[in-house]
């Protein structure tokens, strides 16, 4: 399995991505019918045998801050601190929600900024959905993050409420975010930049000699593809 942790080294990279100014966001209007068209396209395509297999993506050397456009499928409780097994249903739970949303309704339009102390979510001027939870989440609760395998354009992140140990047994410490980009290119960005996120982090408390320990964190790089492979071979291996 091809994870980035703490104590990873960065991985050899190819030629920078361009970093050309992402395109103008389309109007909230269209955010629920995109969202029905990848709801099923995604699933669809990966269900083709004649849909050839695309070259397999490295990580990409990524200068921080990077900033993506996104719609917010939601959050859910989380089963556990890493591990596709426990964004997976998740997910999948969030689309079908997003799927029965009614006309005129529309799924929050957020900036997702990542950079080497976290991710801060904030709404984009187009907006009409308040519904969503911003803010800033520092890098130290983010535990991991993944670039769905059925629906690839979604990248789902679960995060450790703070003071978890503490909190009342009635409240889960481990929730699922998940966020739709705009292609599943931007998807596999996003899994990349907190990835790098991740490794900065490390090096400045390293290099700082500081006495706060990173707590684990891990993000899952294989492909889809390959997490589906390892997922069948674990499933005929039971």
């Amino acid at each position: 399995m091809r994870q980035l942790n703490h104590d990873s080294a960065v991985p050899q990279l190819p030629p920078k991505m361009s970093m050309s100014k992402a395109p103008a966001p389309p109007p909230a209007s269209e955010i629920t019918k995109e969202m029905r068209k990848l709801s099923f396209e995604d699933k669809e395509s990966r269900n083709n045998k004649d849909v050839k297999q695309q070259p397999q993506e490295q990580p990409a050397a990524l200068p921080l801050p990077q900033e993506f456009v996104v719609k917010y499928l939601g959050r859910r409780d989380a089963g556990g601190l890493w591990g596709i097994k426990h964004t997976r249903k998740p997910v999948d739970d969030m689309v079908a929600r997003a799927k029965e949303m009614k006309p005129g309704e529309t799924l929050p339009f957020l900036k997702m900024t990542v950079s080497e102390k976290g991710v801060n979510i904030s709404e984009m001027p187009q907006n009409v959905n308040k519904n969503f939870e911003g803010g800033f989440y520092n890098i130290d609760v983010i535990s991991y993050g993944v670039q769905d395998l059925v629906y690839t354009r979604v990248f789902a992140m679960i995060v450790v409420k703070e003071e978890a140990a503490s909190i009342a047994k009635s409240q889960h410490p481990f929730q699922c975010h998940a966020f739709v980009c705009d292609s599943r290119h931007n998807a596999r960005k996003l899994t990349f930049a907190l990835a790098q996120a991740f490794q900065q982090f490390s090096k400045e408390v390293k290099a700082n000699k500081s006495t706060r320990k990173p707590k684990k964190f891990a993000i899952d790089l294989r492909s889809p593809e390959e997490i589906e492979v390892d997922l069948k071979e674990a499933d005929s291996e039971a």
